[in-house]
Formats: structure tokens, C-alpha cells, sequence
């Protein structure tokens, strides 16, 4: 049994900010992660580059300096665990939450190798996690993915790439590139609005020239081990396949906070929470950064919610 005043879920850089702020305002504050440091930015693809600049991406104004306006993947990884790391954060890895239970005290949070008594608790667990599946017949084969990494195994290859997000259009390219055969299956009439501006002509160019196929208004219906079944409307046809990547998105672990006693609001699920203090009505329980805007994931960015700590750990020493 271990006591603190703030136990904080997640060390992605929301978490991170949480501790800086905790620390910097005397309380005895833990983070726990279930993964890795900064789990999430860890699980990008390794030539991923943020649409947000270098200062964008600064916690509590310590300097991130790259090699570019915009950084990379390896280039975060390095600045939040040269943050974690100068200042000496409480932060212990591979630990997984279980159980968060209200009590006199504040929360008893179990996870399979402690239980802490912590009078207050932030959830900054992201949504990283859990991805949105298409639900369809053999998207449990080995050939279908929902996180990309790298091209180089695709190459030679014919590859799905479904979806017109930020993610599905750097793995398409990404893949083209390296010599792969790529089609893209798009649910709506065109790449998404939203993909980096100096990114979507590139597909677009790519596409037109015949580069790389694309399905526009098209879902995959069904996948087997050498092909997939698209349809379109009310036409169905089979085309030859290697490998699914699926960038379908992904949702926080909305069951959890339901489980909770969080209640989640409209079609988006919005966890109730303060926007002010960032608590939610079970005092003491807060959250902070992307999982507040629930199945809304693109409202909330590191840039944004950077803050979320402070309002926090301000909140607690008011009501101390």
C-alpha cells in the first residue's frame, strides 16, 4: 500500500505536464503507465512528423529545440524523456490501472503489483489504445494491422491502405514509396480535409497520375488471406491483397470511465468534467488532455491541453 496526494494515469506528455506541475506545487504526486514512457507517441509510425511546431509541443516552457519547424517522431521521444529525466519525475512503467475505487481517504487504484491511496487522481490516458475496428470478416487474420510503423515490409506488396485521415495518407505514401502496389479505400468522396497541408496535394497528385488506386464511397466487406471483397453501393467486387492497413482511428476507453461512474454525454460520449478545474462531478477524479473530448479525438492536441496540469493542480490546492 502506497500513499500520495496525486496519482496521475498515463505518461504521454499530458501526463508528463500533470507531474511538472504537481511537483513544481509540492505534492506528493506518482504517474503510472501501462506501457513504455510516452507509450503512444512511441506507437507512431517512425518517420512520423507532427503537424504542430517544436514550441507548440513545450511543457512548463522548457525548450524543445529540432531540427526542423515541425519535429519528428524520435525528436519528441528524446525531449519528453530529457524532461521526465532532468527533472526526476515519480514515473513507473508497465504498470496497468485495474481498479480506481472511490474511498474516505480520496481512491484506492489497484493495478496487479500495488494499491495506492490517493486523495486525488488524473486520468490522462489518451485513446491511442484502442482502435476503431471495421467489423468485418477476417480482420483478425495476421495480414490486417491497425497501427503502421514502417514501409519496408510492404514492399513488393499489395496493400489496403483504408482511410483518408492524417494517418492512412503518410502510410500510403509511406508505402508507395518503397515499392508497394497501394490502394486506398475510402469510406467518403475525398481525402480528408484535415490531412497536412503540404501533405494532401501529394496524394492527391499521386492518385491522379495512377500511382496509387483509390476507392472513393467504398468499404471493405469482407478479407481473406490473398484478397479482399469491396463494395461500393450495390456493387461488390474481389481484388487481389497482401496486406490490410487499417487507419480507421482510434477511441479512448470510454467503458472504463463509465465504469467509473463518469457520464458520458451526447453522441460523442463527452466525459462531464469542469473545464475550468477539469474535474469530473466524482470529486477528486480528473481528466486531462485528448480523453475529455471522447470520441471527439481531434479537438484535443498536446498544444492544447498542455495547461490541463496546471488547472488541476490548482484546483487541489484550493480545496486543500
Amino acid at each position: 500500500m502506497k500513499d500520495t496526494d496525486l496519482l496521475i494515469v498515463g505518461a504521454g506528455p499530458i501526463g508528463i505536464s500533470c507531474a511538472l506541475a504537481a511537483q513544481k506545487a509540492g505534492l506528493d504526486y506518482r504517474v503510472i503507465e501501462k506501457g513504455c514512457l510516452t507509450n503512444s507517441l512511441f506507437r507512431y509510425p517512425l518517420e512520423m512528423q507532427f503537424f504542430s511546431s517544436s514550441e507548440k509541443l513545450e511543457l512548463e516552457q522548457i525548450p524543445f529545440v529540432s531540427t526542423a519547424a515541425k519535429p519528428s517522431r524520435s525528436e519528441a521521444l528524446e525531449y519528453y524523456r530529457r524532461v521526465v529525466s532532468a527533472h526526476q519525475l515519480k514515473v513507473q512503467l508497465y504498470e496497468q490501472v485495474t481498479r480506481i475505487t472511490p474511498t474516505d481517504y480520496g481512491f484506492e487504484v489497484c493495478t496487479p503489483l500495488v494499491t495506492y491511496q490517493a486523495k486525488s487522481v488524473v486520468l490522462a490516458t489518451g485513446f491511442f489504445d484502442l482502435p476503431e475496428n471495421l467489423d468485418v470478416p477476417g480482420e483478425t487474420l495476421d495480414k490486417v494491422t491497425h497501427y503502421f510503423n514502417q514501409a519496408h515490409p510492404y514492399s513488393m506488396q499489395k496493400v489496403a491502405v483504408v482511410g483518408a485521415s492524417n494517418s492512412a495518407i503518410d502510410a500510403a505514401l509511406a508505402c508507395y514509396r518503397k515499392g508497394a502496389e497501394v490502394t486506398l479505400v475510402v469510406r467518403g468522396p475525398e481525402i480528408g480535409q484535415r490531412v497536412k497541408y503540404w501533405v494532401r496535394p501529394d496524394i492527391i497528385n499521386r492518385i491522379a497520375e495512377g500511382s496509387i488506386k483509390a476507392h472513393f464511397n467504398t468499404q471493405i466487406k469482407a478479407i481473406y488471406p490473398k484478397t479482399i471483397e469491396l463494395t461500393r453501393a450495390d456493387q461488390t467486387w474481389i481484388e487481389d491483397n497482401d496486406y490490410v492497413i487499417a487507419m480507421t482511428g482510434y477511441r479512448p476507453d470510454l467503458d472504463f470511465l463509465a465504469r467509473l461512474g463518469i457520464p458520458l454525454e451526447g453522441p460523442m460520449k463527452k466525459p462531464v468534467h469542469d473545464s475550468n478545474t477539469m474535474m469530473t462531478p466524482i470529486k477528486g477524479l480528473y481528466l486531462a488532455g485528448v480523453i475529455c473530448g471522447g470520441l471527439e479525438t481531434h479537438r484535443w492536441f498536446i498544444e492544447n491541453s498542455r495547461a490541463h496540469g496546471t488547472q488541476i493542480v490548482a484546483h487541489i490546492l484550493e480545496n486543500r
